[in-house]
């Protein structure tokens, strides 16, 4: 699809990301996606109360290298920011248990996909920049032009909320995927 912009544009007004960059995002979430999808459903069934490291997630989140965790904290961030109609506290819970987590290697591509996902989600999905944030923190100075940087908003903590004031939770199957 063109881009009403111009060519080479994008909604954000920021460059676009090189096609090879992307595809080689989508392939590391793919090959997450399956481990990941199974590890919230298993949770979501489960004592929301558990620690975090007897969850399926957090079973799933030990058995990755550095270059894993980014893959599957960028596909719970997409499909968790992105679709905000289901219930995903165990989705919200691994993004930000993988935002906690230094050292990652995060790159600023990575950084600049995961805030335009963020952008996109619109104000719906509360956690969006959590992620993002986390991410562009552990960038070094300059990586990200100032316009492409997070806005500096606090993060929801949805934790300590009870549930009727919770907003709106994200969604963790894409909609294609549902019966």
């Amino acid at each position: 699809m063109a881009s009403v912009a111009g060519r080479g544009a994008t909604r954000s007004g920021h460059p676009p990301l090189e096609r090879a960059v992307l595809q080689g995002f989508y392939r590391r979430m793919r090959a997450v996606a399956p481990a990941a999808v199974g590890a919230i459903e298993r949770d979501r069934a489960g004592d929301p109360a558990s620690p975090f490291a007897d969850t399926a997630c957090g079973r799933l989140v030990r058995s990755l290298d550095h270059d894993g965790l980014r893959a599957l904290g960028m596909w719970a961030h997409h499909w968790c920011m992105r679709f905000y109609d289901d219930d995903t506290r165990a989705g919200l819970r691994l993004v930000r248990e993988i935002a906690a987590r230094t050292g990652l290697g995060w790159t600023a591509d990575e950084v600049r996909w995961m805030l335009r996902e963020s952008r996109a989600a619109g104000p719906a999905a509360p956690a969006r920049f959590l992620l993002p944030a986390a991410a562009a923190r552990e960038l070094s100075p300059g990586a990200l032009p100032p316009a492409e940087l997070p806005p500096h908003e606090p993060a929801p903590d949805l934790a300590g909320e009870p549930a009727a004031d919770r907003p709106p939770l994200t969604a963790l199957v894409p909609r294609q995927r549902r019966g």
